[in-house]
């Protein structure tokens, strides 16, 4: 290489490296912008205390108050059968429904009204056989009388010597004989009155007779006691029936009850909520009051609500009779029995079925919360802790007391107050201090507000 060439390139290493160095030194550093924290977006909604409907929900079945399992009482030949005596067929009270031969209890009857009548033609002919020898008796006394005066002047002729001994025995034989004759005639009358009871307790015994005679026609023939659903019959006419023998069997339609289990908890939880004083806690094994509060509780303010499980739109109003003595000790619960007048009315198969034997109900029994109390989503509490929104939009953790939980509700009794704007969602991670966008949620309050007044939501 020349030295003019190695000249050049020296130059221009040199002119290279003045460059950098130049667009280095002019080089502006990066402009900083300020930090700005993003707001986590979260739904909120203001607590309010409201009005709560307790309820306890158990399920069971459906039975009817009453049921009529016809019995036949007499043998003999059904005659008669109701053309609508067959299985689920409706009939009203009053309806005769059955009826067995009556003729040899018609003969029975008959046999027993004329023996009657034959004994109560003896008492007659015993009172007037009485007033006879009442009668005669009267005379028999009067001639005894004469005769007790006959003889007591025979003694005295006697006495005298006027008369003589065998006339004086003469006398006094026949004063004998009357006297026989008038104790003959008062040991009559003596025996009239065991004669009379002889008789009386023969009347009594027909009377009897005659009675049964006629129980027995009456129960060759049945009829509908009340509305009735006839669940079973298998009697055909002309089949011979013995005593003893079921017919056929009807439920009552008038009344329903269902029988439902419930948690003795929840049950204690709606029954307080009628009164100041708390129920007592229930030893297992026992109920403890909680089969005395019929007397102790206004029963009539429950609301009390029946529901077809595989109908829900179907609903029936019921009324809590009792509670069965038993509890449960291993699932804490209850069987309540609850009524259900005219199961069968406004019914609409298949929309509107009605309460049939063995149908199986879901039960509703609510009071209204004395006072308003503060009720929020379950979903809102978070191993005992709620997530609040302050007044300057900065998370806030706050530890509450859960009164009880219902289904998706929770009662708080400590921690929350009117005002507090309760974050709705589960934020992770959940800091202290975090800054938030907070957006009112309606649609929640109005499924909140629903939900605590028992609607569906």
């Amino acid at each position: 290489m020349t030295r003019k060439n190695k000249l050049t390139l020296a130059l221009a290493l040199i002119a290279g490296i003045a460059f950098v160095v130049i667009m280095v030194k002019l080089k502006q550093p990066p402009e900083r912008a300020a930090a700005q924290a993003a707001a986590t977006p979260v739904r909120i909604m203001e607590v309010t205390p409201r009005e709560f409907r307790t309820e306890a929900r158990g399920y069971g079945q459906v039975l009817p108050a009453q049921t009529w399992n016809a019995v036949a009482n007499v043998g003999g030949r059904v005659i008669w059968k109701h053309p609508d005596l067959e299985s689920g067929n409706l009939i009203a009270e009053g309806t005769r429904l059955l009826e067995i031969d009556p003729t040899r209890y018609e003969l029975a009857e008959a046999s027993a009204k004329a023996d009657l009548a034959g004994i109560e033609a003896e008492l007659r002919q015993l009172e007037q056989e009485e007033r006879n020898t009442g009668e005669l008796l009267k005379l028999e006394e009067r001639r005894l009388t004469l005769a007790r005066r006959e003889l007591d002047r025979a003694e005295t002729l006697v006495e005298r010597g006027a008369l003589s001994q065998t006339r004086y025995d003469e006398q006094q034989r026949a004063t004998l004989q009357q006297q026989q004759a008038v104790q003959s005639l008062r040991n009559q009358l003596n025996l009239i009155p065991v004669r009379r009871d002889t008789l009386e307790a023969r009347k009594a015994r027909t009377e009897s007779a005659l009675a049964s005679a006629r129980e027995d026609l009456e129960d060759t023939r049945f009829e509908a006691p009340w509305d009735l659903r006839v669940h079973q019959a298998e009697i055909d006419t002309g089949q011979h029936v013995s005593p003893g023998q079921t017919l056929f069997i009807a439920d009552d339609i008038t009344l329903a009850e269902a029988t439902v289990q419930l948690e003795v908890a929840e049950l204690r939880r709606v029954l307080s909520q009628l009164s100041d004083d708390s129920l007592p806690e229930p030893t297992p094994g026992t109920t403890n009051n909680l089969t005395d509060f019929h007397d102790l509780l206004p029963l009539g303010e429950l609301q009390v609500r029946v529901t077809p499980t595989n109908v829900p739109e179907a609903q029936w109003s019921g009324e809590l009779t009792r509670v069965t003595s038993s509890l449960d000790p291993a699932t804490r619960t209850v069987q309540a029995v609850i009524s259900v007048e005219e199961p069968y009315r406004n019914a609409n198969p298949p929309a509107r079925p009605p309460l049939v034997r063995n149908m199986f109900v879901q039960a509703n029994i609510a009071a209204p919360t004395p006072n308003p109390v503060i009720v929020i989503p379950a979903s809102a509490v978070h191993q005992g802790v709620v997530y609040l929104a302050d007044e300057d939009n900065r998370l806030q953790r706050r530890e509450v007391t859960v009164g009880w939980q219902q289904r998706d509700l929770a009662v708080i009794s400590e921690g929350l107050n009117p005002g507090d704007r309760l974050i709705l969602d589960d934020l992770v991670p959940a800091i202290e201090g975090t800054l938030l966008n907070p957006k009112s949620d309606e649609s929640t309050a109005q499924w909140l507000q629903k939900m605590a007044a028992g609607e569906q939501p």
